[in-house]
């Protein structure tokens, strides 16, 4: 299975402006920019998108595994709090911190608080906040 996203990006800097698109169509050609990451402006930015991504990933996984474990009825509300940090010249992102507030009949704590730990460890963005990248780059003139 492959999902895709796209960006373009006109201008280059802090003057340079950005749409970012994905293959649902949930985004399309949404504003990204230095406005829209370090101040106010409308628009998205890398670290929100990673943070509904880990957020939306470790829920999934979480009612998979509770479903798993036999549990049948709850709900389960996430929050990711990306942060990035400067670094030298650059930015790093340093952390990704979920808050889950959950409702599920009849778990105990222990059973919960394993469960969720192994969700965390197995989501697939998890996993990928730790994962190899690779780049593909292409110049055109």
């Amino acid at each position: 299975m492959i999902r895709t996203g796209s960006a373009h990006y006109e201008g280059l800097g802090k003057s340079g402006k950005g749409r970012i698109s994905t293959q649902s169509g949930v985004l399309s050609d949404t504003p990204y920019g230095f406005n829209t990451r370090f101040e106010n402006e409308p628009g998205t930015n890398p670290e929100e998108l990673i943070a509904a991504a880990h957020a939306s990933c470790f829920t999934m996984a979480l009612s998979f595994a509770l479903a798993g474990a036999g549990h049948t009825d709850g709900t389960l509300d996430t929050k990711a709090a990306v942060t990035l940090e400067k670094d030298g010249d650059g930015f790093t992102v340093t952390q990704s911190a979920l808050t889950l507030t959950a409702k599920i009949p009849g778990i105990s704590q222990s059973e919960f608080d394993t469960i969720a730990a192994g969700a965390k460890a197995h989501c697939p963005i998890s996993k990928l906040l730790n994962a190899e990248i690779s780049l593909d780059a292409t110049l055109e003139a």
